[in-house]
């Protein structure tokens, strides 16, 4: 009853800020206002919080707030120290899970695996950690000869990679779509985009800085496909992100169509803003005032620019009801790719904007729609393996 936003909450903590308020005023003795005035400072401090909390949709339940704060949410799920990995690293023929310990197999083939990854960009020499879950069909008989889809998931800014497991809940969703056969599997790939706080790259190549893109659309699919049993880029891949993770995913899956099958866009702005590199005071262009690099980074530019012939991946377009902006941006870009995919789809959330809430509630969604077309991708993609086919099949 009393979570982080419930309305009851709310009006408990006004209430007892009141009564301490009342207590000052009445109270004679001198240490006693002093401690009542600090309670309710703290009172006060503790609405403000919750406050930002419930408008932006971020913490549902305090179990969640707990898990992020110290990160138990993420460690519990996968008992297996990091994995380093860089260019020449290899590990998908493994059996069991991927730490070798069959202690996890069991659970593993019920709940899934979630992996902490430290990965080596082979062209952009950064390194970030990247968090990767595995379903539970990963690890099942049946799926032994299955190379499966992979969907990238970039967070938002400011934002961390296990914001999608710890706040977004991606994979107790996806595992619940697995279960009820609405969703095909695919291993979730959940990279760091900025590394470090208060860090916007909006996975773009910095001139003279990061190379963000490199590292995201190109380095690291490539370490994956070589590390796990999964598809290598192409159509069986798929991207998706919120807020500038949105613009990441409609800017990637056009710079890089031939690595990517199926785009998400949920809240997403398709015009890039300045970057916040680390340690800098200041917003600087990403492009080094290069008008060309801008347009070739500009999703709407870039959209309207292709050829009509120019095959691109399926987009699946989503936003916040309540948030004017982000409705307006998206309907513009979904306008100019009806043209190219007039079956687009286009999700506007009721009663919800640019929070948490919205991309919790799109999630099931986008994923039960890009995963039934990057499990055909799979299908094609492994058809000289005899139990492909059947696989997919008996799944959904």
């Amino acid at each position: 009853m009393l979570e982080p936003q419930s309305t009851a909450l709310f009006v408990l903590l006004v209430v007892v800020f009141g009564a301490l308020m009342w207590r000052i005023v009445v109270a004679r003795s001198v240490v006693f206002r002093i401690l009542a005035a600090c309670v309710a400072f703290v009172t006060a401090m503790l609405f403000g919080v919750l406050a930002v909390n419930k408008y932006y949709g971020y913490y549902q339940t305090w179990s969640a707030m707990f898990a992020d704060i110290t990160q138990q949410g993420v460690s519990a799920a996968s008992q297996v120290p990091h994995i380093n990995l860089t260019s020449g690293s290899k590990s998908g023929s493994q059996s069991g899970t991927l730490d070798g310990n069959s202690g996890h197999l069991t659970v593993a083939q019920q709940q899934g695996y979630l992996l902490r990854l430290v990965v080596t960009g082979q062209r952009s020499h950064i390194t970030r950690v990247v968090y990767v879950f595995l379903p539970p069909q990963y690890f099942q008989p049946a799926y032994q000869a299955y190379r499966f889809p992979v969907v990238e998931l970039i967070h938002g800014e400011p934002g961390q990679p296990q914001d999608w497991i710890t706040v977004v809940g991606v994979t107790d969703a996806f595992n619940r779509l697995l279960e009820a056969k609405l969703a095909q599997p695919a291993v979730l790939v959940m990279p760091d985009a900025n590394c470090g706080q208060q860090v916007s790259l909006q996975c773009l190549n910095q001139v003279g800085g990061p190379q963000d893109l490199t590292y995201l659309a190109v380095d690291l699919p490539a370490q994956i496909a070589r590390t796990l049993r999964v598809l290598p880029p192409g159509s069986g891949w798929g991207l998706a992100g919120y807020s500038e993770g949105g613009f990441c995913t409609a800017n990637m899956a056009l710079r890089y169509p031939h690595r990517y099958g199926f785009a998400g866009v949920l809240s997403g702005y398709f015009t890039p803003d300045d970057n916040q590199l680390a340690g800098s005071g200041r917003p600087v262009s990403p492009f080094g005032g290069n008008l060309r690099l801008r347009e070739q980074n500009t999703p709407l530019e870039e959209l309207q620019n292709l050829p009509m012939a120019a095959a691109i991946p399926s987009f699946w377009l989503g936003a916040g009801a309540a948030d004017r902006q982000d409705v307006v941006d998206t309907e513009v870009f979904w306008q100019e790719l009806r043209q190219r995919q007039d079956n687009a789809p286009l999700t506007l959330t009721p009663g919800s904007g640019h929070t948490m809430t919205t991309w919790r509630a799109q999630i099931p969604p986008m994923l039960t729609w890009m995963t039934q077309g990057l499990a055909r991708a799979a299908q094609h993609g492994t058809a000289a393996q005899p139990r492909t086919a059947a696989v997919v099949a008996a799944n959904g």
